[in-house]
């Protein structure tokens, strides 16, 4: 199965923030690390940055999953990179009934950081945050590459 790159999930880490405690996500989950939602049985007390990535490349997986599952081009490790950090934040689900996931599909790759830019509203509203995690994405996806891989 591919995988993400360490540029990849360094940027799901710039955007996830660390927290070696559990803390209350925006949405109303207990979290710790680099966005890992804390499931039921598990506890934790405090990690360290090598244990959080650990478990944030675990999570990734069903990232990784869901855009090799959903995308059927070659992508470039920047475009890889790109759609499984929106598919970390925002789930499969959004993928897969994204007019981007559609642009991608057709090789409209130029199109691709405008329609990561309609991903950037939460409760209503337009987050900082997320222009600049979308910004971001689109910039690693548009990233030129010496290669495809499929």
């Amino acid at each position: 199965m591919r995988h993400i790159t360490q540029d990849g999930i360094d940027l799901i880490k710039r955007f996830e923030g660390f927290s070696s405690t559990v803390y209350i996500c925006p949405a109303g989950y207990p979290t710790i690390g680099y966005g890992h939602l804390v499931r039921s049985g598990e506890s934790f007390h405090e990690i360290s940055e090598t244990e959080a990535e650990e478990l944030l490349r675990k999570d990734v997986e069903s990232a990784e999953r869901a855009v090799l599952r959903l995308v059927n081009v070659p992508l470039t490790d920047g475009q890889f990179d790109a759609l499984v950090s929106f598919t970390f934040n925002l789930g499969s689900g959004a993928l897969q009934r994204s007019t981007l996931r559609r642009k991608v599909n057709h090789q409209a790759h130029a199109e691709v950081p405008e329609q990561l830019m309609r991903w950037v509203w939460a409760g209503g509203r337009k987050l900082n945050g997320l222009i600049k995690r979308r910004n971001a994405e689109g910039v690693v996806y548009a990233t030129p590459a010496s290669g495809l891989k499929a």
